[in-house]
């Protein structure tokens, strides 16, 4: 996997946790909040393991 493929999808997944976190602003989702919740830590521990993996690597 080529550096440009790496850094295209992890854009896409930062873009899908912005996502996630508009979706928390929602005050209607109940219990869903956690999943959410859990959802946006484990985006943050992934994009900070990539940035520690590949710290040449800007992300968009």
């Amino acid at each position: 996997m080529n550096p440009e493929t790496i850094r295209e999808q992890v854009s896409v997944i930062k873009s899908k946790r912005e996502a996630l976190v508009r979706l928390l602003e929602q005050p209607d989702l109940g219990t869903l909040r956690i999943d959410v919740n859990q959802a946006i830590e484990e985006m943050d521990d992934l994009l900070d393991e990539f940035k520690l993996t590949f710290p040449d690597l800007e992300l968009g």
